[in-house]
């Protein structure tokens, strides 16, 4: 893929990178630790003034700020890497229903829906004896009923499950 970003945009991309692999590090949590270790020594020499506590108080309220905005980038860049590598997944997978490739794009109401028509194919999966069967939600509505149609002149054997 070409990318036409600026020179700014690569070198803020390549410091956020950086910024959230270092904070993120055992060495950063020590840094951190050991600058409010500093400062609670230090409140001695300050006299515990408000100047002392309205230090540490700015700087983490700084960095917290900053971290919001690094946190959320970092997982925006995993959720977007989950989301193609999966859409990958099923787009690849025979059988696979293509309705869920981008499938985070749908409402809140259209993934309650969806998500309705998996419970209905856990159901009906719970009456199959083939546990290691998959197929898609119409493939295995379609599949129900003519298994109710091939069986309806049959007796069969009730389950403890229905």
């Amino acid at each position: 893929m070409p990318r036409s970003r600026s020179s700014f945009g690569r070198r803020l991309e390549q410091f956020s990178t950086w910024a959230t692999a270092v904070t993120g590090s055992t060495a950063g949590f020590a840094l951190a630790a050991l600058l409010i270790v500093a400062w609670l020594v230090s409140g001695p020499l300050f006299g515990f003034s408000n100047t002392w506590q309205l230090v540490i108080n700015t700087a983490t309220t700084i960095v917290t700020f900053l971290m919001v905005f690094l946190i959320q980038r970092s997982q925006n860049k995993e959720s977007l890497a989950v989301q193609l590598k999966l859409n990958e997944l099923v787009a690849s997978k025979k059988g696979a229903s293509n309705r869920l490739i981008d499938i985070e794009d749908l409402s809140e109401q259209e993934l309650k829906v969806l998500h309705q028509h998996f419970r209905r194919l856990v159901e009906m999966s719970r009456r199959e004896s083939d546990l290691t069967r998959s197929h898609s939600v119409e493939e295995a509505q379609t599949r129900h009923v003519q298994k109710l149609r091939a069986g309806a002149g049959k007796p069969r054997a009730s389950t403890s499950d229905e």
